[in-house]
């Protein structure tokens, strides 16, 4: 009970002489800092100070580093708001991905960062959390913010969310995929096509029971199963039992799941083509669990080329799609129709595919691996 007493004191005492403030003691005012007062520190006009931090390579160098080091100092922050109402701009991009923590747009974003803030531009990035009701809302509310253009994932969007995007008056491009009927400039590729091309590189490499997997299941998710069940069809292949999906997020253990619920139909299962690395490492690790050699007795081959998939034991063949490029040229478009009025001659830019091909994936069907497996 001391012990307990003297803690309570020595609370009591701590309470009255440091944590109540001294009546006559005033509070610290700290004053944002203006734009006069950078040009006061650097020696230069309130003008010149706007022109080098809207414009850097407007000013020399030696300048430009004297203004950069008043900034520094004064913790100067530009007023937006107040800018936007002088010039009429906002000096925003907006755009909408349909995730912000799917890797796949991990580089696409990036290039817009390094493409649009040097020249001056803000990144305003929504998810449309793969909704299409969702996007058709965040469109509107991008739009209320009065952005100079918009990138968007995707182009099927609600006919409600297109007509808003034609008629908001801004540039607009689709990207990752590629549609005969853009709002406005379209830079993607053919997700059906690349779907295709994966399916026959296992078919050429002498593949005859092929699967597939996918989850979520959005649009891209189907163009691409379309292109595969479009290459076993012109190879006259049947799909039957080899057609595993999921409405759920794609995932690692999703991938081992999908494999395993086409093995447990197929056991002469000979290849599988995964909608995404995800899936495809999950299917890898299935395989393992379940002591099947990859590829000696199944190949994979997965889509997007992220990073981990050259990381993999073996490594996992991929469709590579350049995203970052794709950001790049979105980006590039944007700023030249903004600021010179320039348009692109093509309204539909396709930036193509490869397939990264690895360890994965055999050159040729082993018939005696096969037969082991189905045994």
């Amino acid at each position: 009970m001391k012990a307990l007493s003297r803690r309570i004191d020595l609370g009591a005492r701590l309470t009255s002489k440091h944590l109540i403030a001294h009546p006559t003691e005033e509070p610290i005012r700290r004053k944002r800092s203006t734009l006069a007062d950078v040009a006061k520190l650097a020696g230069v006009s309130a003008v010149t100070v706007s022109r080098a931090l809207r414009h850097p390579r407007m000013v020399s160098s030696a300048l430009r580093a004297r203004i950069d080091a008043a900034v520094s100092e004064l913790a100067y922050v530009p007023d937006v708001a107040a800018s936007r109402l002088a010039s009429a701009r906002t000096h925003a991009i907006g755009v909408i991905v349909s995730s912000l923590t799917n890797g796949v747009f991990a580089d696409y974003l990036r290039a817009l960062h390094d493409t649009l803030l040097p020249a001056g531009f803000q990144v305003v990035v929504f998810s449309s959390r793969y909704s299409a009701d969702e996007e058709e809302k965040v469109i509107a509310t991008l739009l209320g913010q009065h952005p100079e253009a918009i990138i968007i994932a995707g182009i099927d969007q609600t006919p409600h969310g297109r007509r808003l995007l034609e008629r908001s008056g801004v540039p607009v491009i689709q990207t990752f995929e590629l549609t005969d009927d853009p709002i406005d400039i379209n830079v993607g590729l053919s997700q059906r096509q690349a779907g295709y091309a994966a399916t026959q590189y296992l078919i050429d490499r002498g593949h005859r029971r092929i699967g597939y997997t996918a989850a979520r299941l959005d649009a891209r998710a189907h163009a691409r199963m379309e292109g595969y069940n479009r290459a076993m069809a012109d190879a006259r292949l049947p799909t039957d039992g080899l057609v595993a999906t999921t409405p759920r997020p794609s995932s690692v253990s999703a991938g081992g799941e999908l494999i395993g619920a086409i093995l447990d139909r197929r056991s002469d299962l000979e290849a599988l083509f995964c909608c995404d690395d995800n899936l495809a490492l999950g299917a890898l690790f299935e395989c393992q669990r379940r002591d099947i050699a990859v590829p000696d007795q199944i190949s994979i081959i997965g889509f997007n080329d992220l990073e981990f998939a050259a990381c993999a034991h073996p490594p996992i063949s991929s469709v590579a799609t350049p995203r970052y490029e794709m950001g790049r040229l979105a980006a590039e478009i944007v700023m030249k129709i903004i600021e010179i009025g320039e348009r692109p001659a093509d309204r539909r830019i396709d930036v193509g595919f490869t397939i990264s091909e690895r360890g994965s994936t055999m050159p040729v069907a082993r018939p005696q691996a096969r037969r082991a497996l189905s045994e």
